[in-house]
């Protein structure tokens, strides 16, 4: 099967994580143009450094560059307002579009969930790094459970990891991994929180899942767990849990309350993730990156596998 020639929009962190990715283990892919608008970005100065065609003129410069006539998957890795205007004139142009920002304007995309669900459409949506991280672990409760009715998650990243575009996101961060643990992972109501860690040395990335079920016994919500757990580490392999899922149960006789739902009784599943980054660019502690961007390379050669096998 030939590999298909990519552009990455945002020459930032997760583009350049990216970039690396795509150049050292994607199965379909081969890095066409990096794409920024600092010309002295450091993501630039690597990509030209590696032989691979760069421009600091946008969308814009890309469109005007003889590379783009052979460009089939763009990567938007810039910001939620930006990728409203390049989405539109990608898809026009017949690109195929995976969008690393929280716009959402295309369907959410997890990997071990859904990919291959949406492939059929121009473009696709990596929800948020925390996004990434849970709503595998939302998804593995609710798929052995009668119902969820709520999930929450806490994503800790070192501020260190978080870049400009990410800092500018942090409300779409919120909401985008919000709506994505209820229509990906399958709860009836869900809630995101990011935290900016700042402590030194910088801290690997953390997740905490909370969701409450009801219709399968902690035995059958740890085993869909760990089997999930498996799956995300086929791409990632620094994603483990830091320890056995904690269970309560809450009885009808000693019920919890949800704002918006009301009394809540059966199993509360406490799941606590590690995500270690696999240093390709930035640190390992940068896990939140390295979800990110391994995720969508698996989007888009599982794209290429799809296209090439109709």
């Amino acid at each position: 099967m030939s590999k298909v020639k990519i552009a990455i929009l945002g020459s930032g962190n997760i583009g350049t994580d990216l970039m690396i990715k795509v150049m050292r283990h994607a199965k379909h892919l081969e890095m066409g143009v990096m794409v920024g608008v600092d010309p002295e970005s450091d993501g630039l100065a690597r990509a030209r450094r590696m032989g691979v065609a760069t421009t600091h003129g946008g969308l814009e410069g890309l469109m005007a560059m003889p590379e783009w006539r052979d460009v089939a998957v763009v990567f938007d890795a810039t910001s939620a307002y930006a990728h409203k205007a390049h989405s539109a004139a990608c898809v026009a142009a017949g690109k195929q579009v995976i969008d690393l920002t929280p716009a959402a304007i295309g369907p959410y995309v997890v990997p071990p969930v859904n990919l291959d669900a949406h492939l059929d459409r121009p473009n696709v949506n990596m929800v948020t790094c925390g996004g990434q991280a849970t709503i595998p672990m939302v998804h593995a409760v609710a798929r052995v459970s009668r119902a969820v009715p709520y999930a929450e998650i806490v994503a800790s990243i070192s501020s260190r990891s978080a870049g400009p575009g990410t800092r500018a996101n942090i409300d779409e961060f919120t909401e985008t991994t919000g709506r994505a643990i209820e229509t990906v992972g399958g709860a009836a109501r869900g809630k995101a929180v990011i935290v900016l860690n700042p402590a030194e040395p910088p801290l690997i990335m953390r997740d905490t899942v909370f969701v409450l079920s009801q219709g399968a016994e902690p035995a059958d919500i740890e085993a869909s767990v760990e089997a999930m757990v498996r799956e995300v580490q086929g791409y990632v392999p620094g994603y483990r849990l830091k320890q056995a899922v904690q269970f309560e149960r809450f009885g009808n006789n000693d019920p919890v309350r949800i704002p918006g739902y009301g009394e809540f009784s059966g199993i509360k599943s406490s799941i606590f993730l590690e995500v270690e980054g696999a240093a390709h660019y930035l640190p390992a502690y940068a896990g939140n990156l390295d979800i990110m961007t391994s995720a969508a390379m698996a989007t888009a050669d599982r794209w290429v596998e799809r296209r090439s096998a109709a």
